[in-house]
C-alpha cells in the first residue's frame, strides 16, 4: 500500500473550519432557544431547557474542536506528474486518484471567509466527477492550479 499525500492544508483552514462550527452552532442555539421559549409557554418539564443546553454544548463542542482537528489531520493532497491523490475523511478515509489524462480544467474559488484568511479551494474537473482541495494559501492553490494544468496538458499530448 502506497503511503500517504505528501502535502498538508494551510493550517489557517483549521481555523476557518471551526469559525464555520461557530456560525453552525449559532444556528443550532438559536433553534434551542427557540424550543425553550415554546417549553415555558407550553408549561412542558423543565428538563427540556437541560436538553436544548446539552445539544448545543455537545454540537458546539463537536463541530468547534473535535470534527475540524480530525478533518485537517487526515486532508492530504499530493500532485504527481500522472496522477493527483488526495485523502480526506473523518469516519471513513478516503483516498483517491485521478489520473492527468482525465483532467478536464481545474479552477480556482474563493468566498468571503477563505477571502479574510488568504485562503483558496481548488477544484479539478474530470469527465465524471469534481474534486476539490480546500483551504490552500492563495500563492499555493494559483501555483498548483497552473501546475496541474500543465500537467494535464502534457499527459493529453502524450495519449
Amino acid at each position: 500500500m502506497r503511503s500517504q499525500p505528501a502535502n498538508r492544508l494551510s493550517t489557517k483552514g483549521l481555523t476557518v473550519w471551526r469559525l464555520y462550527g461557530w456560525l453552525q452552532t449559532g444556528l443550532v442555539a438559536l433553534f434551542a432557544i427557540g424550543i425553550s421559549t415554546l417549553t415555558y409557554f407550553l408549561e412542558w418539564p423543565w428538563f427540556i431547557y437541560a436538553i436544548a443546553a446539552a445539544v448545543v454544548v455537545l454540537y458546539g463542542w463537536l463541530f468547534i474542536y473535535l470534527f475540524p482537528k480530525i478533518r485537517w489531520s487526515r486532508w492530504r493532497y499530493e500532485v504527481r506528474e500522472s496522477e493527483i491523490e488526495l485523502q480526506h475523511g473523518i469516519f471513513i478515509v478516503t483516498r483517491t486518484l485521478i489520473p492527468m489524462v482525465r483532467v478536464q480544467h481545474v479552477d480556482t474559488a474563493q468566498g468571503p471567509i477563505l477571502k479574510k484568511y488568504d485562503l483558496s479551494a481548488i477544484s479539478i474537473s474530470s469527465a465524471a466527477t469534481v474534486h476539490s482541495i480546500p483551504a490552500l494559501a492563495v500563492e499555493e492553490a494559483d501555483e498548483l492550479r497552473n501546475r496541474i494544468s500543465a500537467l494535464a496538458k502534457v499527459a493529453e499530448d502524450d495519449v
